[in-house]
């Protein structure tokens, strides 16, 4: 059983900044890619940034130059960290990890969600 744990979400002023991290635990054999999803009502689910395990990473246009995702593979926790931030980012900001359990088998693993509201 595998569980992601995220914390870090909250409430932001404009052009604040926020740290999401996102900590997989359990029957963890290795883990390849990770990553920040968000949903924001009445819109899709939509990748923000990946990381796969050798450190190259991948952004959402509209976050480009202020999200910045890093993971520490001994602890295999992924963080999102969020600079200049605007009302736009508001959403549920879910974790995903593509990882390969002891059995063997590969899956996707999704954490429950942080909400990350950007509001003055």
């Amino acid at each position: 059983q595998v569980q992601l744990v995220e914390s870090g979400g909250g409430l932001v002023q404009p052009g604040g900044s926020l740290r999401l991290s996102c900590a997989a635990s359990g029957s963890i054999f290795s883990i390849s890619t990770m990553g920040w999803y968000r949903q924001a009502p009445g819109k899709q689910r939509e990748l923000v940034a990946a990381i796969n395990s050798g450190g190259s990473t991948n952004y959402a246009d509209s976050v480009k130059g202020r999200f910045t995702i890093s993971r520490d593979n001994a602890k295999n926790t992924v963080y999102l960290q969020m600079s200049s931030l605007k009302p736009e980012d508001t959403a549920v900001y879910y974790c995903n990890a593509n990882l390969k359990v002891l059995t063997g088998i590969v899956y996707d693993y999704w954490g429950q969600g942080t909400q990350v509201t950007v509001s003055s």
